[in-house]
């Protein structure tokens, strides 16, 4: 079984630990559709969790919208899956909207952007069906329990 190995930093005070985020990814890679993406004994993956500044400059710079997202994928290569962005104010934001705690919150989005760096999308709506069974699944395997409604 492959094992994705995280490197997690933060540039804004987050309760959160670095294990959580690795050991979220350990179930991802559990899961039999994600570990088949896989493609070696060994993966890694970036988490940055950072403000709503940083994830506005940094859609704006890479994917032309001049506007704060919550979480924001960019591709590696090799045995590198690339580098996760992550908004700990939309964090807090969405995880109050939707009435779960901030780390399930935190936990679909960086396995929502773990999966687009594993070349899943949800541009149609047979895409988006595939990438929320598989985040639940995720998520379910992690022991996390998305708010109703949510996904």
């Amino acid at each position: 079984m492959t094992v994705i190995q995280a490197e997690v930093s933060k540039a804004v005070a987050a309760p959160v630990r670095p294990a959580f985020v690795r050991e979220v990814l350990r179930h991802a890679a559990e899961v039999p559709e994600v570990a088949a993406r896989l493609t070696s004994d060994r993966a890694t993956v970036a988490v940055r969790i950072t403000g709503d500044r940083e994830l506005r400059r940094l859609n704006r710079d890479y994917a032309g919208e001049d506007s704060v997202t919550d979480v924001l994928s960019f591709a590696g290569d090799s045995d590198h899956l690339g580098d996760l962005a992550i908004s700990w104010p939309m964090v807090q934001r969405q995880a109050a909207v939707h009435g779960h705690p901030e780390t399930t919150e935190l936990a679909l989005l960086f396995v929502h952007g773990l999966l687009h760096l594993l070349g899943w999308d949800h541009a149609t709506a047979p895409e988006r069906r595939e990438m929320t069974r598989l985040t639940r699944a995720v998520l379910k395997r992690a022991g996390l329990t998305l708010a109703r409604g949510r996904l």
